[in-house]
């Protein structure tokens, strides 16, 4: 269980690592950081400022999936080693390679680690309804 926890631990922390790298090139593009109005100047960053952003908000739709994914697994008693630990890990590298693909351009191998980001929580999912199911 406790890789499962570092995997949710590292996905919480995703967003706010894009975050950081959306504020660098808000510095960089437009000079300074608005605290009056943050999300309006964000708008207004173009290129990889702006797909840092939008690496950002994509992090945050994809931890709720998994967390949820994760909580289900739990309740419904998946075996914490195996397949569960395996799923959560590929899930953490897929997100770690999308966020860098989705900064630099690279849109179809950001599709491809979102693809398998979100077949991964899928298939914690299928583990608990296996769980579940009896099967």
């Amino acid at each position: 269980m406790t890789l499962q926890i570092i995997c949710l631990l590292i996905g919480a922390v995703l967003p706010y690592l894009w975050f950081g790298v959306s504020l660098r090139y808000t510095k960089l593009q437009l000079g300074s950081i608005d605290l009056d109005a943050p999300r309006p100047q964000a708008a207004r960053l173009t290129g990889a400022g702006a797909r840092a952003r939008d690496a950002q908000h994509n992090a945050w739709e994809a931890l709720v999936l998994f967390g949820v994914a994760n909580v289900t697994a739990l309740v419904a008693g998946v075996e914490p080693s195996g397949h569960w630990t395996l799923a959560a890990v590929l899930w953490v590298s897929a997100r770690l390679l999308h966020g860098g693909f989705y900064i630099v351009g690279m849109a179809l191998m950001r599709s491809l680690c979102f693809a398998i980001g979100l077949a991964m929580s899928l298939w914690i999912f299928g583990l608990a309804l296996a769980v579940d199911l009896d099967v």
